[in-house]
């Protein structure tokens, strides 16, 4: 199964650039070919893309992917999830910055200790 976060990139990744290569997918998902392969297969057997095939001009088959209807109400709902996960671990890290700040500053009172051991 797909993890969200994996959804979400490919599927805006593939929404900005239906006509990429799973190589060249790989490369902007910053996974293997293999897996870039993984993601585009589920996502097609979830409904959520298609494949085109097309005939570009030197002759050779090229495909492109395109976002279904339901694929486009897909990625709208795993946006906001996502979007939702992202604000909490912002949260959670801000308010980890502010402890480590008081930290630091309960730490700059203490005089410095010496070179004694």
């Amino acid at each position: 199964m797909l993890s969200e976060e994996d959804q979400f990139r490919a599927l805006k990744l593939l929404e900005s650039n239906p006509s990429m290569t799973q190589r060249e997918i790989a490369v902007e998902l910053g996974v293997s070919v293999g897996k870039a392969h993984y993601v585009v297969t589920e996502l097609i057997n979830l409904g959520w893309l298609k494949l085109r095939n097309f005939r570009r001009s030197d002759n050779k088959l090229g495909y492109s992917y395109l976002l279904t209807p339901t694929g486009i109400v897909e990625k709208a709902a795993v946006t906001a999830r996502f979007l939702v996960r992202k604000q909490d671990e912002y949260e959670a890290l801000r308010l980890e910055i502010e402890q480590l700040k008081a930290d630091v500053a309960d730490v700059a009172d203490v005089p410095p200790i010496t070179g004694r051991r």
